[in-house]
């Protein structure tokens, strides 16, 4: 990881769209800034996660000596997280920090991009992947197809399945309704589960009432700041995901209006933001999930090797599906396989 943060270093509804929008052009109307962009991210105010966003907002206007304003737009404050992507290929805002698994049928190499199910936990080895290998380059064109700059990614832990009743064998996933988009939920319909896609903002009130009979988060921090183990106390050892690692974007045509010294300290901010992300998201795994247990938290037992032979057979097939996807999902999964 020392590693990866010193590499890292070395880079240096309509309705509400339009209330939260009119607020945010009143606010550019009396702003001195050249540039007056809009950052619409996937987490509530006060979240942990939230709170870098608000820092990665902050270094680019800090950096940028004022020149760009960024307003931070959280989850629900005009564009929903299924619409992130979409909001930021039309302009309505400028930037955005998506979870490719809610644009699968948009951006079919997100899904290769954020990590399959049986994917490596070294940061190391992902920022090889990321900007030795060639996945950056890739990244890039697949974006780019889509009118979108691809800024530097960052990485977050790893993705578990927390569940309202206890998971004592993979058996016991057959017929459960689990919040699971992207190939989470490919993963886990191979194991007899029925995924959901539901923005994380819906997970409490879905696992409450029932709808749903578990869920995946981001990560453990995820499950955390929305509380879910109030309503869903069981969580499944085994992890869907060793990382995740999600990206930042730019709307082209707002890009291009910045001169070449402003997209560097743009770039130049979404490493800093990446090492926050790697630095504070392994602290703050160990911190939420002690905070879970003190609140009821309870692992499923020890998976027999049977459930993990079952666990690793279910992801086995994902490769070659997503590799068929397009041909930036190809070329990402053939980069893959040559190491």
């Amino acid at each position: 990881m020392l590693k990866t943060i010193t590499k890292l270093k070395s880079k240096l509804s309509t309705t509400a769209i339009a209330v939260t929008l009119g607020v945010t052009t009143l606010a550019a109307d009396v702003s001195a800034a050249e540039h007056n962009w809009r950052f619409g991210n996937l987490y509530g105010r006060g979240t942990a996660f939230g709170e870098i966003y608000e820092d990665l907002a902050k270094n680019i206007e800090t950096m940028s000596d004022g020149r760009i304003a960024v307003q931070v737009l959280y989850s629900g404050e005009g564009v929903g997280t299924s619409g992130l992507l979409g909001a930021t290929k039309s302009g309505l805002i400028t930037m955005g920090a998506p979870f490719q698994s809610m644009h699968a049928g948009e951006l079919p190499a997100g899904i290769v991009e954020i990590g399959l199910p049986g994917g490596t936990d070294d940061p190391d080895e992902l920022y090889s992947l990321f900007h030795e290998k060639g996945w950056d380059k890739v990244l890039e064109k697949a974006y780019g197809s889509q009118g979108l700059v691809w800024l530097e990614p960052y990485i977050q832990p790893p993705v578990y399945v927390l569940t309202k009743e206890p998971i004592n064998s993979v058996a016991d996933f057959e017929g459960l309704k689990i919040r699971a988009p992207g190939a989470y939920g490919k993963f886990l319909r191979n194991l007899g589960a029925s995924p959901v896609s539901l923005a994380w903002s819906e997970i409490y009130t879905s696992l409450a009432t029932g709808v749903i009979d578990g869920s995946i988060g981001s990560n453990m921090i995820d499950h955390r700041d929305g509380n879910h183990v109030e309503v869903a106390k069981y969580m499944y050892k085994l992890p869907l995901a060793g990382a995740q690692v999600l990206p930042i974007v730019v709307n082209r045509s707002a890009w291009k209006k910045l001169p070449e010294d402003l997209q560097k300290v743009v770039r130049e901010a979404t490493v800093i933001h990446a090492k926050e992300q790697l630095e504070k998201s392994r602290q703050w795994e160990s911190e939420a999930v002690a905070e879970m247990e003190a609140k009821g938290l309870q692992w499923s037992p020890e998976p027999s090797e049977a459930d993990k032979a079952a666990w690793a057979e279910a992801g086995a097939g994902l490769w070659d599906e997503y590799s068929a996807q397009d041909k930036y999902s190809k070329q990402l999964i053939d980069i893959l396989k040559q190491q």
